[in-house]
């Protein structure tokens, strides 16, 4: 006798991963619900990527204002930020695309629930608002990640990414802690808002896992333009002065701030999602194990995205649900390749980056088959805007394939110039197809197809 189900996918989370399974799982004709206990759009369009990249646009407007002089504008007065005000319209773009989101599933099928959802077993979920009990032929988990705090005195004082878009006041000194790229980026977008900024980083150098002359070269810059950068320090205890914060550094050093940053690093959300009650396995990692095809320990039971931590980006996460659907609802045949997979950190200058570092490509094919080709200037735009920032473009070559297995940027729209080479790089382009490549003049990008040894 066959099992009845009151759906054929019940989802688990309402960001990227979540609302594209269910849409399009509901498009293919599937019985879909969506449980979301928060705003849809999930960690990138409320708390990530998009509020941020907003905020960056707002901080390179400072910059402008002080280059335009080079370039003969004349400029009254010295321009400020109305905090206020960008809070806003931020506030009201996000709330536009929230909507978007909830448009999209509705006008697909899908049921939505503003509820908090929990595993009992390996097709039932309980709804903790309503206490109601539904049965689905396949869950998806697909609940992203939280921002995590080491438990030092003071923690309570310290903020996490998710508070930095509607802090009250703006912070005139802002500490930041780490060095990952949610880190650097904040540290930049906040100095370019007029914030003083001091990032602190326990570690030799920022951007660990990135190219490493990429690192160096990026930290230079963000240094140049007001980021006091300390390596190797961190913070012991926060406690409230009368002036403001003052955290107190493992050397002994207090430094005062009006803000405290904690940007180190972002764990899975699988508490209180009764995975333990319904069988699902974590990893050494605290995440959801998954196989090629996202299932979990529990055949019925699925994972994608953030709350995987496999790769932790936005466009990941939407192609993982891709598969997922295809998997459970569609040809089957679809899968996805994490190799050369670009990304952008938004720090100013900005990073662009696809496939292997130098370190790591010397590491796989033997550092004699590895040859790099670097180019570094100061941009065009530069040679009036009285701004002393300089570009690097990197490439990495696999000498007895003469395959570019690695391109890295560091300048402006970085994110914007790589996306298209990542195409390149996907496609297997060597380095006598870069070289053949007619550049366009007078651009960054064509540094990329005239690099010679």
């Amino acid at each position: 006798m066959q099992e009845s189900f009151d759906y054929d996918l019940f989802v688990i989370g309402g960001g990227s991963a979540g609302v594209r399974a269910a849409r399009m799982a509901a498009q293919r004709g599937a019985r879909v619900a969506l449980a979301e206990a928060a705003q849809l759009g999930g960690t990138c369009v409320n708390l990530g990527c998009i509020p941020k990249k907003l905020y960056s646009y707002a901080a390179h407007y400072g910059e402008a204002f002080e280059e335009a002089a080079g370039y003969g504008w004349q400029v009254e007065g010295h321009p400020t930020l109305d905090w206020a005000t960008l809070k806003s319209r931020r506030a009201q773009e996000i709330l536009r695309l929230n909507g978007i989101y909830r448009g999209l599933l509705d006008k697909a099928g899908v049921h939505i629930l503003q509820d908090w959802a929990q595993l009992t077993d390996a097709h039932t979920v309980q709804l903790a608002g309503s206490g109601q009990q539904v049965r689905a032929h396949h869950i998806l988990v697909a609940t992203g990640g939280r921002p995590h705090v080491p438990d030092i005195p003071g923690r309570e004082l310290v903020i996490t990414s998710n508070d930095m878009f509607d802090l009250e006041p703006f912070p005139k000194r802002l500490l930041v802690v780490g060095g990952g790229y949610i880190a650097s980026e904040f540290a930049s977008i906040f100095q370019g808002l007029g914030a003083q900024v001091t990032q602190l980083y326990r570690g030799g150098q920022i951007l660990r896992g990135f190219d490493a002359e990429i690192a160096s070269f990026v930290a230079t810059e963000m240094q140049k333009k007001g980021v006091q950068l300390r390596l190797q320090a961190d913070i012991t205890a926060v406690r409230r002065g009368s002036t403001g914060l003052r955290a107190t550094l493992q050397n002994g050093e207090v430094l005062e701030a009006d803000a405290v940053l904690y940007a180190t690093g972002r764990v899975p959300l699988v508490q209180g999602l009764g995975l333990e009650a319904a069988g699902v396995q974590l990893n050494d990692k605290g995440a959801i194990e998954v196989d090629a095809q996202y299932r979990t320990s529990v055949p019925s039971i699925l994972a994608a995205g953030d709350v995987t931590a496999r790769v932790q980006l936005t466009p990941v996460a939407l192609a993982e649900a891709m598969v997922i659907v295809d998997t459970l609802f569609g040809a089957g045949t679809r899968t996805l390749d994490y190799d050369f997979i670009p990304t952008a950190v938004f720090t100013h200058p900005s990073i662009g980056t696809v496939g292997y570092t130098e370190e790591a490509a010397r590491e796989r094919f033997g550092g004699d088959d590895i040859r790099v080709f670097r180019s570094e200037f100061k941009a065009l735009r530069h040679t009036l805007s009285n701004s002393t920032e300089r570009t690097l473009m990197k490439l990495v070559v696999q000498v007895s394939t003469d395959r570019v297995v690695g391109l890295h940027m560091v300048g402006a729209e970085a994110g914007e110039i790589v996306q298209g080479f990542a195409v390149a790089l996907r496609a297997g382009a060597t380095k006598a197809v870069f070289d053949s490549t007619i550049g366009i003049h007078p651009t960054a990008a064509e540094e990329f197809v005239t690099m010679r040894g």
